[in-house]
């Protein structure tokens, strides 16, 4: 069983990193995935073997909140849970304030001007660490409890040790005067520290909150309130209260609650959302309608064919929330750093608090106690754990917004790599419904006539080239005529009798076995369509050929430009089909690729992938049916048209939710964004680490006698997480082309 839950209690990457490590060797766990910025873990775990329940017991055992139970229920219980948090961090933060800044005005400017200083000081303080600070010394114990660390336990060591010190020198201030020593207090640095650190916690709380704002905005397109007919009335009905194939009244500028079907009315919806295209779509009675879109303009009366977790909307949410969970090798290497990060800062600590105390100038005392406290403090691998998921989060919330819906993180990591990309023709390159072409008559016949006749015959087959020329004649508004007679014939075609004269449509086979007579004229036009790759349906009057219908699966519209971008992105492009030579020749002509495969079978289309791959190659696959699906799961990223099978889309890291191989480009121009995005917030992470270290260790000191203070340290400390997060929330404003 695989489910993602919420979890409640994490205040940074650290805890991430300590609930997957508590969890991975339990038995009967197979996955942990935990995701830090959007407060989740997903669990994969064998049921035989160890229950939700066992599982939550063991995360509630390290500190946190596993959050079980009903979908809907688990969400309102985390968002009570976070909004709580936020308004208690925000109390804390102004409470810490409010008794922090009289602590830095003495120290830093009273100093020596107000009797009992220390001792006012020291009352100050007290509040600030048991009320506002009390957070971080209570989760760092229960770490300690279970020998693992986290950026609450560098929080804790430097504001207590600072504390300890300073109350110890305030009760007892002999002890150093004894040894003609002066006896500092750090309240300030103590109190300072705890409020700059809230101060960036509330931030970064806030932040976070808009690196999931995709998942909010989709969540959003659920109406709250719905109009239904019920014993004959129209009632106004909550979103959880829709029934299955209940009717639904839908007024211009109503989001569409259910995936339906259009009972009655007339109306223009806008699915963008789940297409991509701004251009609002026709709706007429029996056209499919999808939960999340809008109704644009007039009313509508609809079916609801799926409510609540069954529809597309519920789907793609679930997806992307899964996909923002999953990690790529880059966040697992990030992972593996912050894990160790916290126990080589306090060892760090502790060597430049000996070599203060033994090799550092007098009062050498205070330089072993207040250099430990900057290094301890400055340290913060916070930032090297946001890095990644924050930039993952933005990245495929913007693709979800644009119909590109990422199901794999790590996807995204290589899309950006792919030097080969192979494309299934029918449905992907072209638009997978055969469509008349041409419609050509003898000249010498009364087309109109003929035209009723073939429509009865076409509409008693169950062939999909009957059913195209059907469509095709209906569009015409061609009226039907009762036929006498109808005989199918298996792969030729069709025979019937009308008022008493034969007639015969199908292929060239049919006309040779019945001898049927096809004039020079309509021979050689129906050549020249076969050369253009079209399939042509001869329609016979009495043993003599008189007209001759072309279908053809039109190559899509948007087809030709996005292979030239592609191929301007240094991409080769491959095209396999199951058809003839002769067809995979003229549509790889008319878009432009080079490279083709005709009667390609579906393993082979593994097979190519794998051969590619051989060669070095990174490749993508993209296609659309269930005969594509093995070569979507051997490509290094497999993309799925949207309009597929389930199948295929469950095979693939990316579907395009619109059938367009623009996409493809605009999928790859995310991953480019988003992994260049990680990088920066990995390098100017490690940057801000490696410089910020060795100066609170005191390396400038021996050069220029500079020091940094604990409370500088605080807010750089801060700064370098909200920065990381700021830079993420660039990637929304980026344009895809």
């Amino acid at each position: 069983m695989k489910e993602q839950y919420k979890v409640a209690g994490m205040t940074c990457a650290s805890c991430a990193i300590s609930i997957e490590s508590y969890l991975k060797p339990q038995k009967g766990i197979l996955e942990v995935a935990v995701n830090y910025p959007n407060q989740s873990v997903t669990i994969k775990y064998d049921e035989s073997t160890i229950s939700l329940e066992t599982i939550s017991k063991k995360v509630k055992e390290i500190g946190f909140k596993l959050i079980t139970g009903n979908s809907k229920d688990t969400k309102k219980e985390f968002e009570i849970l976070e909004k709580n948090r936020l308004s208690s961090l925000k109390k804390k933060l102004i409470f810490a304030a409010i008794f922090s800044i009289p602590v830095f005005m003495m120290s830093m400017f009273l100093k020596g001007k107000i009797p009992y200083e220390n001792w006012i000081m020291m009352a100050l303080a007290l509040p600030v660490l048991f009320y506002s600070g009390s957070e971080f010394y209570t989760i760092a114990w229960k770490r300690l409890k279970k020998f693992s660390t986290n950026m609450d336990t560098l929080v804790a060591l430097s504001t207590g040790i600072a504390f300890l010190f300073s109350v110890f020198n305030t009760l007892n201030p002999q002890y150093f005067l004894s040894k003609g020593l002066t006896p500092h207090v750090y309240f300030e640095s103590a109190v300072i520290i705890i409020t700059l650190i809230l101060l960036g916690r509330f931030f970064e709380e806030k932040a976070k909150s808009k690196t999931s704002s995709a998942i909010k905005k989709l969540m959003g397109l659920q109406p709250k309130k719905v109009t239904a007919i019920r014993n004959g009335e129209e009632k106004v009905i909550t979103y959880d209260e829709i029934l299955k194939g209940e009717l639904i009244i839908l007024k211009p500028g109503d989001k569409i609650p259910v995936d339906g079907k259009v009972k009655k009315g007339v109306s223009f919806i806008d699915e963008s959302m789940i297409s991509g295209e701004p251009i609002p779509v026709e709706k007429i009675k029996g056209s499919k309608v999808f939960a999340g879109t809008i109704n644009q303009k007039g009313s509508l009366r609809i079916i609801a064919n799926k409510i609540g977790d069954e529809t597309l909307l519920s789907q793609i949410i679930k997806l992307v929330e899964e996909a923002q969970s999953s990690k790529p090798a880059i966040q697992k290497m990030a992972d593996k750093i912050a894990g160790i990060f916290v126990p080589v800062v306090i060892s760090l600590a502790l060597i430049t608090a000996v070599l203060w105390y033994f090799l550092g100038p007098e009062p050498s005392l205070t330089y072993a106690l207040l250099t430990p406290i900057t290094v301890l403090i400055i340290a913060c691998p916070c930032a090297l754990g946001l890095a990644t998921p924050t930039a993952l989060m933005v990245g495929i919330g913007k693709g979800a917004q644009q119909g590109i819906l990422i199901k794999d993180a790590q996807a995204l990591e290589t899309a950006y790599k792919i030097d080969t990309l192979i494309l299934d023709k029918t449905g992907t390159i072209t638009e997978g419904k055969p469509k008349v072409t041409d419609l050509i008559w003898d000249t010498k016949v009364a087309s109109t006539e003929l035209e009723k006749v073939v429509l009865a015959i076409e509409t008693q087959s169950e062939h999909p080239i009957a059913d195209a020329i059907v469509a095709h004649l209906k569009v015409l508004q061609t009226e039907t005529v009762g036929i006498d007679s109808f005989l199918s014939i298996t792969g030729l075609g069709a025979e019937a009798k009308f008022k008493d004269e034969h007639y015969h449509i199908g292929n060239e086979s049919l006309m040779l076995q019945k001898d049927i007579t096809i004039p020079i004229a309509l021979n050689t036009k129906a050549n020249e369509l076969k050369v253009e790759a079209k399939t042509v349906v001869y329609v016979a009057h009495q043993y003599k050929v008189v007209g001759v219908i072309a279908v053809a699966d039109k190559v899509k519209e948007t087809t030709f430009a996005a292979i030239q971008k592609l191929q301007q992105m240094s991409i080769d492009i491959h095209m396999l089909t199951g058809d003839n030579e002769q067809t995979a020749k003229a549509i790889s002509n008319k878009v432009g690729i080079k490279n083709y495969q005709a009667n390609v079978m579906p393993a082979d289309k593994g097979a190519f992938v794998k051969e590619l791959q051989a060669q070095g190659k990174i490749v993508a696959m993209a296609g659309d049916g269930i005969n594509d699906s093995h070569a979507l799961a051997q490509a290094d990223v497999g993309i799925a048209m949207g309009s597929g099978t389930d199948i295929a889309m469950e095979s693939a890291g990316i579907t395009l939710m619109h059938s367009d191989l623009k996409q493809i480009s605009k999928a790859i121009q995310l991953s480019k964004e988003t992994m260049k995005t990680i990088k920066q917030n990995l390098f100017w992470a490690f940057i801000y680490n490696i410089i910020a270290i060795p100066i609170a260790a005191g390396a400038l000191y021996p050069i220029n006698g500079f020091l940094l203070n604990p409370m500088i340290a605080g807010a750089a400390m801060s700064m370098s997480s909200i920065s990381v997060l700021s830079n993420s929330l660039r990637l929304k404003n980026k344009k895809l082309n």
